[in-house]
């Protein structure tokens, strides 16, 4: 009988033993924060925020012009040279006048033997003699000869090359002996007004949409690195290069008491005035970034799951990151233990903090 009670006793004790074992078991189970990550909540603080691009392109002037003759003809002389300062109506260069002269002589001639048609028909018509037809076809001869040598007088005056206004000579295309056809480039001619210099340079769709014409620009010149240089947008393309498709923006430069020539290398920070809205958070909060894009995770309301967001990044702002689009309607992300995330994590929320007062 004793053994009977001992052996119970025994059985007893080794079913609290496993109750006991079992319920600190299911507590355990019951409790998701024993292997959840620890994790903390940073502010999202939305901002109007006007960027600043920067570019880079060559100074031109935009008086820059290819000069050449209107007629063809030998190049007689090139009296201007490569770099060399040139004044308004200054004589640059001139062809070979000899059959230009011929061509004025003839149709001269011309006129004279129509005016002395025109005397002769007119006193026959005059007597009788000469019909009406006649004497009007010898006054559109006299008309057409004119006209020609009004042509060939033309012709004779721009023979020559002639600077358009005060500048520099920035190449020789032609020398002298070679025969010019009309209107191909003999000198490229740049001029040095002081409001005549700017820089071109392409700009994306998007950034194209944030510029418009009178926005300051700050231009900095390799020549003259010590010196700040102010500018503003004077144009803007209203289409895309077909080539590069970026749009092309002009902005003009003014060099003060420095000295400008072309293709000196400038770079230019362009400051928008139309705002855009982004969300600043802690750069911590970002996870996979690949360029513009990456991911941050938020607190689910019942404080122990997150959700993943994809995000699109406009800019980093010392250890803040600009967030363009992604955190929409969203107050906080998580920061500490972001690393270790998942979108299947269990967390736990460490030293929560209260959201800031709403602006």
């Amino acid at each position: 009988m004793k053994k009977i009670l001992n052996e119970v006793t025994l059985l007893l004790a080794a079913l609290i033993t496993l109750h006991a074992c079992g319920s600190e078991s299911a507590k355990k189970a019951a409790d998701p924060t024993d292997d959840a990550v620890l994790v903390k909540q940073a502010p999202v603080l939305v901002i109007n925020y006007a960027p600043t691009l920067e570019y880079s392109g060559l100074i031109a002037s935009t008086t820059e012009a290819k000069l050449g003759f209107k007629i063809g003809g030998v190049i007689a002389k090139i009296y201007a040279k490569e770099g060399e300062h040139v004044s308004k109506g200054q004589l640059l260069a001139s062809l070979n006048m000899t059959e230009i002269n011929a061509q004025v002589q003839q149709a001269s001639a011309g006129v004279e033997k129509a005016k002395r048609d025109v005397g002769r028909i007119k006193n026959l018509y005059e007597d009788t003699v000469a019909p009406l037809e006649q004497y009007q076809n010898v006054q559109t001869q006299l008309s057409v000869a004119n006209e020609s040598l009004r042509i060939a007088q033309f012709n004779q005056q721009y023979a020559e090359i002639r600077a358009t206004e005060d500048g520099t000579i920035i190449k020789k295309i032609m020398n002298e002996g070679e025969v010019a056809a009309p209107g191909v480039p003999v000198l490229m001619m740049s001029g040095s007004g002081s409001s005549n210099w700017v820089v071109r340079f392409g700009v994306p769709d998007k950034e194209w949409a944030l510029l418009k014409t009178s926005d300051v620009a700050d231009v900095e010149l390799d020549a003259y690195p010590a010196t700040a240089f102010k500018g503003v947008i004077t144009k803007i393309a209203q289409a895309a290069d077909p080539v590069s498709g970026t749009y092309e923006v002009e902005v003009k430069v003014l060099p003060g008491d420095k000295k400008f020539a072309p293709g000196l290398f400038a770079t230019i920070q362009l400051k928008t005035t139309a705002p855009e809205h982004v969300a600043m958070v802690p750069v911590e909060a970002i996870t996979e970034g690949d360029g513009k894009k990456g991911y941050v995770y938020t607190l689910n309301a019942d404080g122990t799951t997150v959700t993943k967001h994809l995000v699109k990044v406009a800019f980093l702002n010392g250890d803040k990151v600009a967030v363009s689009s992604g955190l929409e309607n969203i107050q906080q992300v998580i920061t500490d233990g972001v690393s270790y995330l998942t979108a299947d994590s269990k967390v736990k929320l460490v030293n929560p903090q209260p959201l800031p007062p709403s602006p």
